[in-house]
């Protein structure tokens, strides 16, 4: 997400760098070229000029830290106009007690309302609050199954043991349309259930429409005012760019919304309705959906975000994921077997099993400092990971802990039971080889022994590709620490 703006912001730094001091001439030139990169991104005409004029007046005329060039200084002033732009704070969801907190869900039809309506249960459940949903699109019969199935997956598959239900009444899609207030009776009796069940909080899925009209808001302010929801969510399409704008706008202006979600974030490569959203309703962003799977809804976070659009990575978003996936214990199993310089195919297994877990290697390996521009033109082939766990199944435990026991003829016998080939097969325990050295290497030495064998390691060439992954030369943590170093400076500075 957010390549074009990315690399349109990378120029603009560039183009600044080797200057000693921010002029108004080659400020007001490089927001010219932010301006321009902003509306490609589809970000509101009038969102996109209060940027670059916020900006300019910041940056015109600062002397340069000495410590940082003209285009390093400038990421930072931008850094702070982006997370201003897009919401400072983070604004969790708001719960009450006792309960049920009842939260409405809107959007246009196609938006991902009911799967997002999922999403928000298992990520409720997982935090220990026990959810019902209520199926209120009547207009379409199979909205109502839609989220029925829905929710048998969050209760199936969801974490966390908190109660999950469905509340549905698909008898009522013949009255639809035909009788009035059918939707909001469905409304009122799944808040009764709700109660008397004592759920902590009861979701509703409203109807939606191809596009905002008299009825579908009339029928949405009738709802609200029957069931008085304490949070009301609007679920916006990031990739519909200025009509996600113009949509929120109206549904802000109808219901005064609380909080709104963007759903397929990662499909977005310009990032538009992100920097738009929050300034034309006032209303915050919560939720950003990134993914198809159940767990694949993120807090909003503006400075983490705006940290992705200007390539800085975003490194506790990753550790975040990680935490989720990897419990204490197995951690400190693993940092035991590591520090004793002992790491087998089963180890590597699990870890890449729990790397895959937390999503799509690309989209992973973007949240890395000064990774994402990399990747821009990179293949990362998924496939290709499944054929390596394939590889591993096909081992016999007693390969997988000793990875010296395998030779020619066992190749040939894991390729055959893998579907792959003896080549593939030879690769992976040669790469897997030359870790379990670095990792031999690294037990018991000091700081400067580590160092010393990853850079072995790295010369070698053992770390510079992934599988499934195109050669990424130079990647390393010198992107990492540079874009850190000038946000924390900023940051310092700014107090002072």
């Amino acid at each position: 997400m957010f390549e074009t703006l990315t690399g349109r912001f990378s120029d603009v730094f560039r183009q600044l760098s080797g200057r000693g001091r921010i002029s108004e001439d080659n400020v007001r030139e490089a927001m010219a070229e932010v301006r321009t990169a902003l509306l490609e991104a589809d970000v509101h005409q009038e969102v996109a000029k209060a940027f670059c004029d916020r900006v300019l007046a910041e940056s015109v005329g600062r002397e340069v830290t000495k410590s940082l060039r003209p285009g390093e200084e400038m990421v930072g002033i931008v850094h702070a106009e982006l997370v201003r732009t897009m919401g400072e704070a983070g604004e969790p969801l708001m719960l009450v007690e006792p309960g049920p907190t009842v939260v409405m869900m809107c959007g246009l039809q196609g938006s991902g309302k009911t799967t997002t309506c999922g999403k928000l249960a298992a990520w409720l459940k997982q935090r220990g609050r026990s959810v019902m949903v209520a199926a209120a699109d009547l207009q379409r019969p199979a909205a109502v199954e839609q989220l029925r199935t829905v929710m048998e997956q969050v209760d199936r598959e969801g974490k966390g043991s908190a109660r999950v239900a469905f509340h549905g009444e698909p008898e009522r899609c013949a009255e639809y349309g035909k009788a009035v207030g059918v939707a909001v009776g469905v409304c009122q009796r799944a808040l009764k259930r709700a109660r008397d069940e004592r759920f902590d909080v009861l979701i509703i899925d409203t109807a939606g429409r191809l596009h905002i009209n008299d009825d579908l808001m009339r029928e949405l302010e009738a709802v609200k005012r029957a069931v008085e929801p304490q949070q009301i969510l609007l679920v916006v399409d990031a990739m519909t760019g200025q009509d996600a704008v113009n949509s929120a706008r109206e549904f802000h202006r109808r219901l005064a919304v609380d909080g709104v979600i963007l759903t397929k974030f990662d499909s977005d490569t310009r990032g538009g309705a992100a920097l738009s959203v929050r300034q034309v309703t006032g209303a915050s962003i919560k939720f950003i959906g990134v993914g198809e799977r159940l767990d694949a809804l993120e807090e909003f976070h503006a400075e983490r975000i705006a940290g992705r659009i200007l390539g800085m990575g975003d490194v506790v978003s990753l550790v975040e994921k990680a935490q989720r996936e990897v419990t204490e214990e197995d951690a400190e199993r693993m940092a035991e077997r590591l520090a004793k310089g002992r790491l087998s195919m089963e180890d590597f297994l699990k870890q890449m099993r729990s790397l895959r877990r937390m999503g799509p290697m690309k989209q992973l390996l973007g949240l890395l400092p000064g990774v994402g521009q990399m990747l821009k033109d990179v293949a990362i082939d998924e496939k290709q990971l499944d054929r390596l766990e394939g590889i591993i199944h096909s081992m016999t435990p007693r390969e997988r802990d000793d990875i010296r026991l395998i030779d020619k003829s066992r190749i040939r016998r894991i390729a055959a039971g893998s579907g792959t080939n003896a080549a593939e097969v030879g690769k992976m325990v040669k790469q897997f080889e030359m870790v379990q050295k670095m990792t031999q290497q690294m037990s018991g030495v000091g700081a400067l022994g580590r160092m010393k064998a990853m850079k072995e390691m790295a010369q070698g060439g053992g770390m510079g590709t992934l599988p499934g992954v195109g050669a990424m030369p130079g990647l390393g943590s010198r992107g990492s620490t540079r874009t850190e170093s000038i946000k924390n400076r900023f940051k310092q500075r700014k107090k002072r």
